[in-house]
């Protein structure tokens, strides 16, 4: 089985484990991410707006925006890195590639932060996502230039022991669950 069979077999799998996650989901899923964020009070950061069955970053996002700059991601081309636009919470959304809202007025900025949504991780900071690449090249630009902080949030359930991995894959510096704060060594 090929690196990429492997991956969409995983994909496959772990959509299937973050339904019934998401599906008991509360308000304070993003609890321990705000707890994170709290340490980076001004530093600029870039959260998601939540697709399919993603855990939600928003409370901590609006929370975040009370101090600093926050941001989404925009997806401009397909192979290309994400670029990132100002939110907070009452900011006008429109549809973006993917089903994500991006602000209908971009004003875009750089992120030291970004958190990252996920399908699977793993303790030593392994990272499976949609397969479009688009964080791990954005990762690679930003970490180019300065250091550049890779929040994984996601529920507990979605854990796995090793996530499947390629060179390109830019690794998370900590994953932050509903249940607490994963420190990656």
């Amino acid at each position: 089985m090929s690196l990429a069979e492997i991956k969409a077999a995983a994909r496959t799998a772990a959509f299937a484990r973050r339904k019934p996650l998401f599906a008991g989901a509360t308000a304070a899923q993003a609890g321990y991410l705000s707890e994170v964020l709290a340490g980076y009070r001004g530093v600029p950061v870039s959260g998601f707006m939540p697709i399919r069955t993603e855990i939600d970053p928003r409370p901590a996002m609006a929370e975040a925006a009370a101090y600093g700059p926050v941001g989404v991601p925009v997806i401009e081309a397909a192979a290309k890195p994400l670029k990132f636009a100002r939110w907070i919470p009452d900011t006008v959304m429109v549809a973006g590639a993917f089903g994500a809202a991006v602000p209908a007025q971009l004003e875009l900025f750089e992120p030291e932060i970004l958190i990252v949504p996920l399908l699977a991780f793993d303790r030593s900071g392994g990272r499976l996502g949609y397969g479009g690449g688009y964080y791990d090249r954005t990762l690679e630009v930003l970490r180019a230039k300065r250091a550049t902080l890779a929040i994984g949030f996601a529920f507990a359930g979605q854990e796995v022991d090793a996530a499947p991995l390629e060179l390109t894959d830019q690794p998370l510096d900590l994953v932050v669950t509903e249940t607490g704060i994963i420190e990656i060594s």
